[in-house]
């Protein structure tokens, strides 16, 4: 197959509008959001691009059929009616994943293994053969379904795009690549100003911050599952990583800072940017949160502090909110954003947010917190405009 493919960029609940604009830099402004996704017409030189520099997507799949559907026998027939062959060779491994919301077709396993059965019935009378070793690559392919709708996809990216391939060694609650990206994407943060993390944790959110900076890819450094697809030729993948390769900007002018309590985390951080290649770009060290300081101006804190989600350690996470209050108080030029799950965090921190926006860390339901400063001055004396991802 060639041409202009169906597109869909899923997203977790929260950044679509974010991958959206992403998209729209990258050239494909003709889209579709809905929740957890954005749709787009894009050829195979889209899916390319989009698996290499998106930063707050999930996957880009491609979209094979979209149909409605409101019994199980329908399921099957609408689904072995496609040309699957298209797709799968014959060794493929093709895992069926599911999901369905407000529909008769209710049972996720069922959905799954229905439409399996259905592929598989499709390449028997295709190929005249009654068994598949799936011993190839693996093509995902998930079903769908939403109020009786059901759309059926093939995932071009393999792991999830989150995963770079800097990180080897984390917490004990990582924080995604994809969401520390969208919280530097969504503040007043540019390379030309201050970045400071005071709960740096691994040093996902600043070394995010510095790929961003520098315009590097955030896919430059992986392989995805198109790659191994006739459809997506070899030549088209390096030239894609050459250009890519290209674009990317000088060391930023200004270190950016992460602290943290705990040693380990700090030189899982320095090893993160290293393997990144932004380690000259970030400084990394062991401080408590109660030494933070700077004398800067204009600067933008974005963090991610512990949430109490452990028994017992409520108490020490509350002090540690009115601590932040006190302490970024003197702060009065600074853009300050926190991502947290705990309910209480604007009377604990003193302060109500001028922007919150709902966001999800894995899971679990957080908030974000924001409380943007006044506009740095110009060199020529005038106020500088504001990012706009940052509105």
């Amino acid at each position: 197959m060639s041409g202009q493919y169906n597109l869909i960029a899923t997203t977790a609940f929260g950044l679509e509008a974010v991958v959206a604009r992403e998209l729209n830099a990258l050239g494909y402004a003709q889209q579709r959001v809905e929740d957890g996704r954005v749709r787009f017409p894009g050829d195979a030189a889209a899916v390319v691009r989009c698996n290499l520099w998106l930063r707050c997507a999930s996957r880009v799949v491609i979209q094979v059929a979209e149909f409605d559907a409101t019994d199980f026998g329908e399921l099957f027939d609408r689904t072995a009616a496609i040309a699957w062959e298209d797709w799968l060779p014959v060794d493929a491994a093709f895992p069926v994943r599911g999901r369905s919301a407000r529909s008769k077709l209710h049972s996720v396993p069922d959905c799954q293994r229905i439409v399996k059965k259905a592929i598989v019935e499709r390449l028997k009378s295709v190929h005249q053969r009654d068994w598949f070793d799936e011993t190839g690559a693996a093509r995902g392919i998930e079903v769908a379904v939403l109020k009786d709708r059901v759309t059926l996809t093939i995932d071009t990216s393999g792991d999830a795009l989150h995963k770079r391939g800097y990180r080897t060694a984390s917490g004990p609650a990582p924080l995604r690549e994809t969401l520390a990206a969208a919280l530097v994407l969504l503040s007043y943060w540019n390379r030309e100003r201050p970045l400071v993390d005071p709960c740096c944790g691994s040093g996902t959110i600043l070394i995010e911050a510095a790929m961003i900076g520098r315009e590097i890819a955030p896919g430059l450094k992986r392989s995805f599952a198109a790659e191994q697809w006739p459809q997506f030729p070899r030549g088209l993948w390096d030239a894609e990583r050459v250009a890519a390769a290209a674009k990317v900007r000088p060391q930023l002018a200004e270190r950016l800072i992460g602290t943290d309590v705990e040693e380990r985390a700090v030189l899982a951080a320095r090893k993160h940017a290293e393997a990144t290649g932004v380690a000259d770009d970030i400084h990394f060290q062991r401080k408590a949160l109660a030494e933070f300081r700077s004398p800067r101006k204009y600067g933008v804190l974005i963090t991610n502090p512990p949430y109490g989600e452990r028994i017992g350690e409520e108490r020490e996470v509350e002090q540690l909110y009115r601590d932040m209050g006190r302490l970024f108080e003197p702060l009065d030029t600074w853009s300050i954003y926190v991502l947290t799950a705990h309910p209480q965090f604007e009377r604990l921190f003193g302060r109500r947010a001028e922007r919150r926006r709902k966001l999800f860390n894995s899971t679990l339901a957080c908030t974000y917190y924001q409380f943007p400063g006044p506009k740095p001055p110009r060199h020529d004396g005038r106020v500088t405009s504001m990012p706009p991802h940052s509105r």
